[in-house]
């Protein structure tokens, strides 16, 4: 049995991971910590994880994290790096799902981050934690730096375009949009009910702090910088992302096949027939990126569907699929859920 530690179990992706982990066969929950709610039941917070997780919230003190064979860190950002050392020298290995080891350039990461990075020897030797890209270096790895959610859901639907270098890479915008949970459960006037339901707004246009995150990852993909354009919207729901991609075609292809061919043996991307338009409803509790791609008119644009749930593929569900890659498990334990509907 793998011996698990969360640390900040108190968030919505906390929750999330101890919904996924609670029927996970492999795993032993040995500790979730917080501060603020040490000595509470879990499930006095969580009723819906009643007979499924017995145990209290401890502090982090008092949690014997040293003693698990992984760590995973819900917690905001900052955290991770304070405490991943420590763990590491332990013989633990950790996955942050936070941001503070997915940034390779330190100096950019304090710049987007607005803080000094505790430990950044260990940014080098962590390993961005999106499998269908990186499985290989996943199974071998101490750290592992768990994509955020908006990167998750627009790498996954830009990586076949940019890998075959079919699309002039100059030109990507990412038009993306999210479920409130997005934002964590902690109290903010813009995410209450009265504010975000029965609206639509954009935010954060002149620099969110996942356009670095995805640019490197675009880069990496396409062998070269390109130029990038994201802006990110809230939507009136609670889960799930929407990412509306554009490219323009530089070389003629098939891409109905290129994204097939690109995903197939991937368990956790469906690429729909052509024409298709996936909801987010349809990968709400999954641990799937659907996508669909689309050219209007017979033009020379490129236009990606790419739908996620923020909490799972974006959050607990990859957080967890890297876990099992790590541990040589099937990469789909506790991971078989189908979307919700309706």
């Amino acid at each position: 049995m793998i011996k698990v530690g969360i640390v900040g179990g108190t968030g919505y992706t906390g929750v999330e991971l101890l919904r996924l982990l609670a029927r996970h066969p492999q795993v032993e929950l040995k500790a979730i910590t917080s501060r603020k709610e040490a000595g509470m039941a879990v499930a006095d917070m969580f009723p819906n994880l009643r007979g499924r997780v017995k145990l209290a919230f401890s502090t982090p003190e008092e949690a014997g994290l040293e003693t698990c064979d992984v760590v995973f860190f819900a917690t905001p950002n900052g955290v991770a790096m304070q405490q991943t050392r420590e763990l590491l020298d332990a013989g633990v290995k950790v996955i942050d799902l936070a941001a503070d080891f997915r940034i390779k350039d330190v100096a950019v990461w304090e710049q987007w981050y607005k803080m000094d990075h505790a430990c950044p020897d260990l940014v080098a030797e962590a390993v961005y934690g999106l499998p269908e890209i990186n499985r290989e270096q996943i199974k071998g790895a101490r750290l592992i730096a768990n994509p955020g959610c908006y990167p998750t859901a627009v790498q996954l639907g830009f990586l076949p375009l940019l890998e075959a270098g079919v699309v002039d890479s100059g030109f990507l915008v990412a038009d993306a949009k999210s479920g409130v949970s997005g934002a964590g459960r902690k109290p903010e006037t813009h995410i209450l009910f009265a504010e975000a339901a029965d609206n639509f707004k954009a935010y954060a246009v002149a620099g969110h702090r996942h356009w670095p995150e995805i640019k490197q990852g675009l880069e990496l993909f396409a062998g070269k910088p390109v130029g990038f354009t994201f802006v990110p919207h809230l939507l009136p729901q609670i889960r799930g992302i929407h990412a509306t991609l554009y490219a323009r075609m530089g070389t003629e292809a098939d891409l109905q096949s290129l994204y097939e061919e690109r995903y197939a043996g991937e368990a956790f991307v469906d690429v729909m027939p052509a024409g298709a338009h996936p909801e987010t409803r349809s990968v709400r509790g999954a641990n799937v990126c659907r996508i669909a791609i689309h050219r209007p008119q017979g033009s020379d644009s490129v236009v990606v569907l790419s739908v996620i749930d923020n909490l799972v593929k974006g959050a607990a569900g990859q957080a967890v699929q890297n876990m099992n890659i790590l541990f040589d498990l099937p990469e789909d334990l506790a991971l078989v859920d189908i979307g919700m509907l309706p």
